[in-house]
């Protein structure tokens, strides 16, 4: 399960793995006093796209289908995010003030998809490979 957690938010019991997801280190936060598993700073969007959003809500399906792009040639930096989210929760950790236009919720969505057309593919993969069976 993959949850979301402004930087700035406590931390709970219930966080499991915590990945701060931002390309700079977060204003007003001491890096001794944020409890993190990983700075994967390379999952945050690129510069260029981070600041061409601009946090931007009417930008917000142009940036989604941008970052979903370069997410697309960079599997290495979500792979973790995916692996840990599959064996229990993981708390994705960003900095903006918008809780709903924001990297996390876009790369959040990015990897269920993924997780979700692997489950697809794998099922059909194995439907297939027992012979066909009974289709309801």
């Amino acid at each position: 399960m993959i949850k979301l957690k402004r930087v700035y938010e406590e931390e709970t019991p219930d966080d499991g793995v915590r990945y701060l997801i931002e390309r700079l280190w977060p204003r007003g936060i001491r890096k001794e006093s944020l409890r993190i598993d990983a700075w994967l700073k390379d999952a945050g969007p690129s510069t260029e796209l981070r600041k061409w959003f601009s946090h931007d809500p009417e930008k917000w399906p142009e940036f989604r289908r941008r970052y979903s792009a370069e997410l697309n040639h960079a599997k290495d930096v979500w792979a973790p995010i995916r692996e840990a989210a599959e064996r229990g929760t993981v708390t994705l950790l960003y900095s903006s003030h918008d809780t709903e236009h924001n990297n996390a919720v876009a790369l959040k969505e990015y990897i269920e998809r993924q997780m979700g057309a692997d489950a697809h593919t794998t099922k059909r993969g194995h439907h297939q490979a027992s012979g066909g069976g009974r289709q309801h």
